[in-house]
């Protein structure tokens, strides 16, 4: 179950965040000791650790040691709005790390999730692991439909060639 943090841990985290791009890759292991500080001041058994951790290793370029961080915070009942965003990175990562199938079955269920600003990352993340296994139309699809709605013409004309690249043809 997803626990309640103050709004000043998480205002830490989003400051730590912010500095992401102030240490070069010789440095990354002090951002992940940043991180770990942080996660260090959470009740036991809280989603939110594995989740920054795993973001915090994944962003510096250690799919492999993110994923498992990721199915933990998953595992510890992770949901809503961080949950989506852990199942999209959780892809990512798994398609980096040669598991790009058990990725598209992650996210597959996310496209008829309930809409939010994360609709456009979901088609993106699952095109990728669609391509990784070969399967580069249903990708561009993916990637053709949720990019019509931010085009400033040719919305339908996107939308339907969308849907051509994967419906049988007649």
């Amino acid at each position: 179950m997803e626990q309640h943090v103050d709004q000043d841990w998480e205002d830490r985290v989003t400051a730590a965040w912010a500095t992401f791009d102030d240490y070069p890759e010789e440095r990354a292991a002090d951002f992940r000791s940043l991180i770990d500080a942080l996660v260090a001041e959470l009740p036991d058994g809280s989603p939110l650790g594995p989740f920054e951790q795993a973001c915090a290793w994944d962003s510096t370029g250690h799919s492999d040691r993110a994923a498992p961080l990721y199915r933990e915070a998953l595992a510890r009942g992770l949901s809503g709005y961080k949950g989506r965003r852990t199942k999209i990175q959780l892809s990512s990562s798994l398609r980096n790390i040669g598991q790009a199938e058990e990725g598209v079955k992650l996210l597959t269920p996310e496209l008829d999730a309930p809409s939010d600003e994360l609709d456009d990352a979901v088609r993106a993340c699952l095109a990728l692991c669609l391509s990784s296994l070969g399967r580069d139309r249903e990708g561009l699809s993916l990637v053709l439909g949720a990019l019509a709605p931010h085009l400033p013409r040719y919305q339908r004309s996107m939308a339907n060639y969308a849907r051509a690249l994967v419906e049988p043809e007649d």
